[in-house]
């Protein structure tokens, strides 16, 4: 996964992952990126702060550990944010979605339409998830039809390995 600083034409910034650099650039052709503040669909990517790790033969002064992929932070999280906490919370959110998403059927870009079918009552009542652009996400709800974005991103299941 990789983590991207994006801005909306509204000027929000927001932090977004995906799968790969080339995720980013596919998404975004398929209308599938919006501000999540205002809905806005010209995203781009932000200008980030890099995050460069310590040498690996230097400990932390502060725990006398060497530092290394987990103790890197990336530059969006306020001062004051207690890491392992977030950690902690961040992998609980997985777990949680990843057990939902046990019971729940990949549809992919079928999204929109399956899920108007299952209201609608022409297709079998069950969880679904999927992808699906800021336009037909708003036309489901303006319709009546629950959908809510996933917290996390989820690798389609072929592209996994």
């Amino acid at each position: 996964m990789i983590v991207f600083d994006l801005r909306c034409g509204g000027g929000h910034v927001f932090e977004a992952w995906f799968g790969s650099s080339d995720d980013f650039g596919s998404q975004k052709a398929r209308g599938l990126l919006s501000c999540p503040i205002c809905g806005d669909e010209s995203v781009e990517k932000a200008v980030m702060a890099p995050n460069i790790a310590a040498k690996g033969n230097r400990r932390n002064a502060d725990t006398g550990v060497p530092p290394g992929p987990t103790t890197t932070l990336p530059a969006t999280l306020p001062a004051g944010t207690d890491v392992g906490k977030a950690k902690e919370m961040l992998a609980e959110l997985a777990r949680i979605q990843a057990k939902v998403l046990e019971n729940s059927d990949w549809v992919g870009r079928d999204f929109a339409r399956e899920a108007r079918a299952i209201h609608d009552g022409e297709s079998d009542r069950r969880s679904i998830h999927g992808e699906a652009s800021h336009a037909e996400v708003k036309s489901l709800i303006e319709d009546g039809i629950g959908v809510a974005p996933l917290p996390l991103p989820v690798t389609p299941p072929e592209k996994q390995n």
